[in-house]
């Protein structure tokens, strides 16, 4: 008798393993357009919190304050393994990993582009994302 399902993922990119009720829960390894200088958007969940739990590797995560759909700030934080993260609903975010990355993602079902709208950075909010993102990582 089989009690439980297991699952995992250790391709590139995002991949839902399960959805339970109202719930996903998927894995995002690392993946080239989650590099610090390919980034060209924050996005923000309109209709759910969203849960991230860094199982392995690095991860920062930016979050914007957009007024008037422009940023007027971001701010960082470095994810530490095994502790659970969550962002609430309509806060604007985009992360950055490692290329060991493996984070855990829990979030709604109807988690999709048409409830998430996106703010496209501009070239200076890029460099300034790079800049802060390499003093992030002097320090530590």
């Amino acid at each position: 008798m089989k009690n439980y399902e297991c699952y995992d993922f250790d391709g590139q990119g995002y991949k839902k393993l399960f959805h339970h009720q109202n719930w996903r829960v998927s894995i995002l390894n690392y993946i080239a357009e989650l590099e610090i200088d390919q980034i060209t958007y924050f996005e923000s969940h309109q209709n759910t919190d969203e849960v991230f739990v860094l199982l392995d590797g690095s991860c920062m995560i930016f979050f914007a304050e957009v007024k008037s759909n422009e940023i007027r700030y971001f701010e960082t934080l470095k994810l530490e393994k095994n502790k659970v993260y969550r962002i609430e609903a309509g806060v604007y975010h985009t992360h950055t990993l490692s290329k060991d990355a493996k984070l855990l993602i829990i979030e709604e079902e109807n988690t999709c582009e048409d409830n998430s709208p996106k703010i496209i950075i501009s070239e200076k909010d890029r460099n300034l994302l790079i800049k802060t993102c390499q003093e992030k990582m002097n320090e530590l």
